[in-house]
């Protein structure tokens, strides 16, 4: 039995800041890998998500998707969608999942003041966890 050593990549998408998580090799844990700061330059997150994949075997994006507490569409669904539209294009064998993410931003904020982060620190790591907490919950639903 071989072992896949290809990772997951978790992506909090927002209009200035992309969130980017990552499993281990096992595909065990999860941890924050870095914030993309993209201006809406969706440009700049597609080259340095190329950068990742060839430094990391990559089969999976995990998007979050932001939809309302009621389950409704929120507008960011629609721009969201177009990123992923240009994750297909630009990444076609990559398998995109998207993971309810109404409560991701929340959680962050909760394990950030937990942890007392500063609040300059917060806003340039809230994506990353944000980008964790997604993955972590494809994780979940994938081990089911």
């Amino acid at each position: 039995m071989r072992i896949s050593n290809m990772r997951k990549l978790g992506i909090d998408y927002g209009d200035a800041r992309v969130g980017i998580a990552i499993t281990d090799a096992l595909n065990i844990t999860v941890q924050g890998l870095e914030t993309i700061h993209h201006n809406q330059n969706d440009k700049i997150v597609l080259k340095r998500l190329e950068e990742i994949i060839n430094e990391y075997e990559i089969d999976t994006f995990v998007v979050g998707m932001p939809l309302n507490l009621n389950g409704t569409k929120a507008e960011r669904v629609e721009v969201t969608e177009k990123f992923i539209h240009k994750l297909k294009c630009r990444f076609p064998k990559i398998k995109i999942e998207t993971i309810d993410e109404r409560l991701t931003t929340v959680e962050a904020h909760k394990t950030m003041n937990f942890l007392n982060v500063d609040k300059k620190k917060k806003r340039s790591i809230v994506d990353t966890i944000s980008a964790v907490y997604i993955l972590e919950t494809y994780m979940k639903k994938i081990e089911k």
